[in-house]
């Protein structure tokens, strides 16, 4: 190899690598309209669909899942769970509803119409959050690790660790997919990190700082928790564990 090729992979070599150590951009947000939530609820799933909220909450003793009118806040429909579940992320899948557990390893799955029990799954590991593609589910676990599985067997197909750069982004918790890409939030962080579902990496970061003022916060575990999306009106919605307030925002791009 002669003195320029060597040259030649040499850079290629460094490019890589630098473009590898890069963090994502960040955008920052703007408020377009605020709705009711209740400070009972202690999020950990959260999707819209077909004109109303569906959460899914936590702790023991409290944990529901609900549907919910955007306009009042108020609940049209509620399940309370067994009091010894700790409830986390809940998905749809046609006509089902999922929910499963922190960690008691079961995954609930209910007609979306009713809220009848219909199934359930066992797992492996903790229940963090969940949202699907158009084939498959996606679910954290609170590391940096997110899982596709078969909606039909909850079984893992494949994985992807989560890297900004070359660094691992764990404590993943809320998910929602919007566009092709998995939004997540980052547990006590105030801000999304936007996942390509090929390989795992940060394509960008949304700090929601100041969302919520801190007086309006219950203690320190009323953390920004909770993503939805309508995408027939591509609306983006946030909200937090035991907020007053769900926002709908518009993601300012970061500067190029």
């Amino acid at each position: 190899m002669n003195t320029l090729a060597r040259a030649l992979l040499l850079t290629a070599a460094l490019t890589a690598t630098a473009a590898l150590a890069q963090t994502a951009p960040t955008s920052t947000y703007k408020v377009v309209a605020t709705y009711p939530h209740s400070t009972e609820s202690y999020t950990e799933g959260f999707f819209y669909l077909n004109g109303l909220f569906y959460e899914g909450t936590g702790l023991e003793g409290h944990s529901s899942l609900l549907a919910i009118q955007p306009e009042t806040g108020k609940p049209i429909q509620r399940l309370d769970l067994p009091p010894q579940y700790f409830g986390e992320g809940i998905v749809d899948w046609g006509s089902n509803l999922y929910e499963w557990t922190w960690q008691s390893n079961i995954c609930f799955v209910y007609d979306r119409f009713s809220l009848r029990p219909v199934k359930q799954f066992t797992y492996t590991g903790e229940g963090w959050g969940m949202t699907h593609s158009a084939t498959q589910l996606i679910t954290s676990d609170g590391t940096a690790t997110l899982r596709f599985r078969d909606p039909a067997t909850f079984k893992e197909t494949r994985h992807i660790v989560v890297r900004d750069g070359r660094k691992d982004v764990d404590q993943l918790n809320e998910l929602e997919f919007i566009k092709g890409e998995i939004y997540a939030n980052i547990w006590h962080e105030d801000r999304i990190a936007r996942i390509s579902p090929r390989d795992g990496q940060v394509l960008g970061w949304i700090d929601l700082t100041g969302l919520l003022p801190a007086n309006e916060k219950i203690n320190n575990e009323a953390v920004l928790n909770g993503i939805a999306y309508d995408a027939q009106h591509n609306r983006l919605f946030v909200t937090g564990k035991q907020w007053p307030k769900i926002f709908e925002i518009k993601v300012i791009p970061a500067p190029r």
